[in-house]
C-alpha cells in the first residue's frame, strides 16, 4: 500500500461515533449548511417506507440534522412511491425531472436528475433496499462534511453479511472494483466500500462530475472526485452493518461488466468495441446465450446543464 494510503487511512477514516449528534448539530447551525436526503427506488416498497421513517423522525423531528428527504423512484411498478409518501417523504418520479431529456434506467440516471430537486448544500445517498436500518448511517457520512471543510465526499464503510457469513457481500466490490482501483488508481487503495450506495458530498463537487448512468456511477464518482479534489477531500466513516437484498450471479456480472466499462472510459476514454455482455443460462436444449447491452452513456456535470443553472441564478 502507498505510504501515501497508509497516512490517509490513518486521518481519514473514521468511526460514526468519533462525531456526536450534538457536535454535527452545532455544527450545522454555525455553519448554516443545509442537508439533502436522497434516497434512490426502484420495487423498494418492503424497505423503503422504514427507512424514510426512521430519517423522519430521528433526523428531522427528534433533532433538526435534515432539511430535505427525497425518495426518487425510478419507475417502480409495486407501491414504492405511496409507501415512501406515507412515511413522510417527498417523491419525485424520475421521468418528471428534466423532462426534455428522456431517461434512460439506471441509478446513476436517478442520482443525477435528484440534483435538480433537491437543495442542500451537502447531499447524502441512502440505497432504498437497506433492513434494519439506523439512522448513524445519515448521521455518520454527513457529520464530517458539516465538522470539516476540507471534505468535500464521504463514503460508508461497513461489513456486509452474505447467507449468515460476515463479510462475504460485496462481490464485486471485491472481484472487480477493488481490483481496478488498486492496480490503476492506487490512492484509492483504501476505501473499504468503494461501490457503496451510503455516502455524502457537496453538492459543489457534484454539480462539477459526470455521472455514469447504471452502476458504475460510484467508482466513477470516487475517481473524478480524486481528480477534482484530491485524496485529502475524501473520506469514509464506519457505520457497522449494512443488511440488503443480494443480486444473483448473472446481475453480478452485469453489475461488473458497467463498473469495468466506466473504468475502461476514464482510463483511455477510448472507443468501445462491444459494449456488451453475453452470459448463459442452460434451457432445454442445453446452455443458451443472453445478451446484454453494457450502459454507455454518461450525463453531464449539472454545472453544464441549462435547467440546473437557471434554476441556481433563480
Amino acid at each position: 500500500m502507498l505510504e501515501e494510503v497508509e497516512r490517509w487511512l490513518s486521518t481519514r477514516s473514521w468511526s460514526a461515533t468519533d462525531r456526536p449528534l450534538h457536535q454535527i448539530l452545532a455544527a450545522k447551525q454555525r455553519t448554516g449548511r443545509t442537508v439533502s436526503v436522497v434516497l434512490p427506488a426502484l420495487n423498494e416498497e418492503e424497505t423503503v417506507g422504514d427507512i424514510a421513517a426512521v430519517i423522519r423522525h430521528d433526523l428531522m423531528r427528534q433533532v433538526p440534522l435534515v432539511d430535505e428527504l427525497v425518495v426518487v423512484d425510478s419507475g417502480s411498478t409495486d407501491r414504492t412511491s405511496e409507501v415512501a409518501a406515507a412515511a413522510g417523504a417527498t417523491v419525485v418520479h424520475r421521468d418528471e425531472i428534466l423532462p426534455r431529456v428522456p431517461a434512460v434506467p439506471g441509478k446513476g440516471e436517478v442520482l443525477w436528475r435528484s440534483l435538480l430537486v433537491t437543495s442542500g448544500d451537502i447531499v447524502c445517498f441512502i440505497d432504498a433496499d437497506l433492513r434494519d436500518f439506523s439512522s448513524d448511517f445519515v448521521s455518520g457520512i454527513v457529520g464530517p462534511l458539516l465538522t470539516d471543510p476540507d471534505i468535500d465526499l464521504v463514503k460508508g464503510m461497513y461489513d456486509r453479511p452474505l447467507g449468515g457469513a460476515a463479510g462475504q457481500g460485496g462481490r464485486v466490490t471485491e472481484l472487480m472494483a477493488r481490483p481496478l482501483l488498486n492496480m490503476h488508481w492506487p490512492q484509492l487503495a483504501g476505501f473499504v466500500q468503494p461501490l457503496g450506495g451510503e455516502y455524502a458530498a457537496r453538492r459543489s463537487l457534484l454539480e462539477q462530475l459526470p455521472f455514469p448512468v447504471g452502476y458504475g456511477v460510484e467508482l466513477g464518482m470516487l475517481v473524478d472526485a480524486l481528480h477534482l479534489v484530491g485524496l485529502d477531500a475524501l473520506a469514509q466513516v464506519d457505520i457497522g452493518v449494512r443488511k440488503h437484498r443480494h443480486q444473483d450471479g448473472q446481475a453480478l456480472g452485469r453489475m461488473a461488466a458497467a463498473i469495468y466499462r466506466t473504468a475502461q472510459l476514464r482510463l483511455a476514454r477510448g472507443h468501445l468495441i462491444r459494449p456488451s455482455l453475453t452470459q448463459f443460462e442452460r434451457g432445454g436444449d442445453g446452455f443458451e446465450p443472453r445478451t446484454y447491452s453494457v450502459d454507455t452513456e454518461e450525463r453531464p456535470p449539472m454545472a453544464e446543464t441549462a435547467e440546473y443553472q437557471a434554476r441556481k441564478a433563480a
